[in-house]
């Protein structure tokens, strides 16, 4: 089944404030283009109006006073083709200029649109870099709560919508915004009391459009979270393909995914039935607004209606109404134009709104100072730091209170002091932990599952932070040593091994990126992993691709060993590392083990207790508590919880 993970909710306001960070990166990086976009976009609209006006002006002005010349009898013949020959001179020079002004409109379009390509692209790589880089730092917390499906989601889905928006619909509202405006003024400076007519249908065109926006906004939200959980569900059950086989999963699978895809399919169209209606309901409004214009504006020929305008009281005519009309189509349009982009906007609203979730939570808290440093001695025998690699490390502290550096040799003393952890502050799984590891031993957990192994390794990275206690590394409180220094001093092979795209040879040295082809070699030949290496058509230049597909469990285990091995920590952490290696490999892998551990201090978790038995110290937990401690053979002695899981034979209890 599925993991049960929450997506991330849209809080309420989040909209409003991602529309602000959304402009804020349009004018951090592409400040000037934009300015050359708001430009062009004025020319646009400007255009627009001038086309209109020039059209206007020849279909009633040129022509009606022309033909009114024309069809005087008091002039003569000679008058009358003087005219005719102004009117087509006229014609042609007002058709020219019409020409040119809707070249440079056309011209100002396309580079506008260009131009704000550029920037969605853009703005979509900057948040894509910046949404990378934060999610690097968050807490393993956050991706324990999330599925890999809803968070690649964001980066896809949600980026894209964000794109879409900026390239596309962003600047059609700003040119429909600009081109209204210019259209206001040239209504006002027409007639004032039929541009109130057209504000009015303006208003209840868009008080329509708010309401849709209120509506549907909601269904938009949950459209892009539930296909977040739709993504996720799909992830997990291609990762789980063998799974789902297995255990004849795939009908309940098909159901679940049906359940997810029709809830989909529910909001998606309860969030595009309301908003479709809105560009039908524009256009509607429009024509029975330019019928009450037309019906109007014959009534005030016809009463001879004094009217007013910005430029004084006029009497109205009928080139006045034609232009009119065409200002008021112009100025109505773009409500039309926006509202049709009304998804587009909404849809990208919500997934910024994901976007800068995401962004705004809050990275991993490092207030370290103790710091991990290559180091070599002096004629005592005290640290001294150098920049070369020498094997040898030394924490580095800074001392504010006199503003002095001290070092300490890195021993691999690590201790627990009554440590309670909790993954919730309502649910504590460790409890009052206690334990040390002195430099060069090995310590091995075993237990039950759910026991609290894998959580006390956990801790020592600083994976997670501790309700109560101390843990200490070389009497240093963890607390204190910068994460990155902290997690660089410790190897980590887990049970769940994960490799990455490339060849072996990058697999290996992602544990060290400055190791050199022979300590990558010696690194693996201590794994046991150069046996099969070696064999492969490509040897160590051999690209895995999809986790290492076309490898076996063991052989994609030998690797991690490898890698493990070639950063060479002075603390190493296995996590039932050899569980997925057969008995006869295992044995080789434990003699490889053997020399990757030696001086090091080591914790191991393991099942298979034949594997831990040189063990300085084994500690049984069990419901996160420490119930047993001590070797091997005293624990054997004691005839517990160990003694029952390594012999097999059930503890009989004692009369009371």
């Amino acid at each position: 089944m599925p993991r049960n993970r929450n997506v991330a909710p849209v809080k309420k306001g989040a909209k409003k404030d991602a529309m602000k960070r959304l402009v804020s990166y349009v004018f951090k990086y592409y400040k000037w283009q934009f300015l050359l976009v708001s430009i062009l976009i004025i020319i646009s609209s400007l255009v627009g109006v001038a086309g209109s006006y020039f059209t206007g002006n020849i279909i009633v002005g040129l022509i009606d006073n022309t033909l009114k010349t024309l069809n005087k009898d008091s002039i003569t013949e000679a008058v009358k083709a003087t005219t005719l020959h102004s009117f087509e001179i006229e014609l042609a020079i007002d058709t020219l200029v019409m020409g040119i002004i809707f070249l440079i409109g056309t011209a100002a379009d396309y580079f506008y649109n260009f131009t704000m390509a550029f920037i969605g692209q853009g703005v979509q790589k900057k948040i894509r870099d910046d949404l990378y880089k934060h999610m690097q730092y968050l807490p393993v917390s956050y991706f324990d709560t999330r599925t890999k499906g809803d968070i690649m989601s964001v980066y896809t889905n949600d980026v894209d919508a964000l794109r879409e928006m900026l390239s596309r619909a962003l600047p059609l509202v700003v040119l429909c915004a600009m081109q209204m405006l210019v259209c206001l003024i040239m209504m006002l400076v027409t007639d004032i009391y039929l541009t109130l007519v057209v504000l009015l249908f303006a208003f209840i065109i868009f008080t329509l459009t708010r309401i849709v926006a209120v509506k549907s906004s909601k269904n938009f939200i949950a459209q892009q979270t539930i296909l977040g959980k739709t993504n996720g569900y799909i992830e997990e059950m291609v990762t789980g393909q063998k799974v789902v086989k297995v255990f004849n999963y795939e009908d309940r699978n098909i159901d679940g995914f049906d359940k997810l895809n029709n809830e989909l399919y529910k909001q998606s169209v309860s969030a595009n039935k309301l908003s479709n209606i809105l560009m039908p309901a524009a256009n509607q409004l429009g024509n029975i607004l330019y019928v009450i214009l037309c019906v109007m504006g014959a009534l005030f020929i016809y009463y001879k209606v004094p009217t007013y305008s910005l430029v004084g009281k006029t009497t109205i005519a009928v080139p006045i109404i034609v232009s009119f009309i065409l200002y008021s189509k112009l100025f109505i349009r773009p409500i039309g134009q926006i509202s049709q982009n009304f998804n587009t906007i909404v849809l990208a609203l919500a997934g910024s709104s994901r976007i800068f979730e995401m962004m705004d939570v809050k990275e991993e808290v490092d207030e370290g100072y103790v710091e991990l440093v290559n180091a070599t001695s002096d004629s005592k025998g005290n640290p001294v730091e150098v920049k070369e690699r020498t094997g040898r490390w030394a924490w580095k502290h800074y001392h504010k209170e006199d503003n002095t550096v001290s070092y300490n040799w890195l021993e691999g003393k690590i201790t627990f002091d009554h440590v309670d952890f909790g993954y919730t502050s309502d649910k504590i799984v460790l409890h009052d932990i206690t334990l040390y590891a002195l430099p060069g031993q090995k310590v091995a957990f075993v237990g039950p599952t759910g026991a609290g192994k894998t959580t006390i390794t956990n801790l020592i990275n600083r994976f997670y932070d501790i309700a109560d206690g101390k843990i200490r590394y070389d009497d240093i409180n963890i607390n204190k040593i910068k994460k990155a220094d902290l997690r660089r001093s410790l190897g980590v092979v887990l049970q769940d091994t994960k490799l990455f795209t490339g060849t072996i040879k990058e697999n290996i040295r992602f544990g060290n990126e400055d190791a050199s082809d022979e300590e990558i070699l010696k690194a693996s030949k201590l794994a046991h992993a150069d046996d099969f290496i070696s064999k492969l058509p490509n040897g160590y230049d051999t690209v895995l691709e999809n986790a290492g597909n076309g490898l076996s469990q063991g052989q994609k285990q030998l690797i991690a060993i490898a890698r493990a091995a070639v950063s060479d920590p002075p603390v190493m952490i296995l996590d039932e590392a050899t569980s997925s290696i057969d008995t006869l490999t295992e044995k080789l892998v434990q003699q490889g083990m053997d020399s990757i551990m030696k001086g090091r201090t080591v914790f191991v978790i393991a099942h298979r207790l034949s594997t831990i038995k040189n063990s300085d110290v084994i500690m049984v937990l069990k419901q996160g508590s420490i119930i047993e401690r001590g070797n091997h053979e005293q624990l054997l002695e004691e005839k517990g919880v160990y003694y029952q899981l390594y012999t097999g034979n059930q503890i009989e209890k004692k009369e009371e």
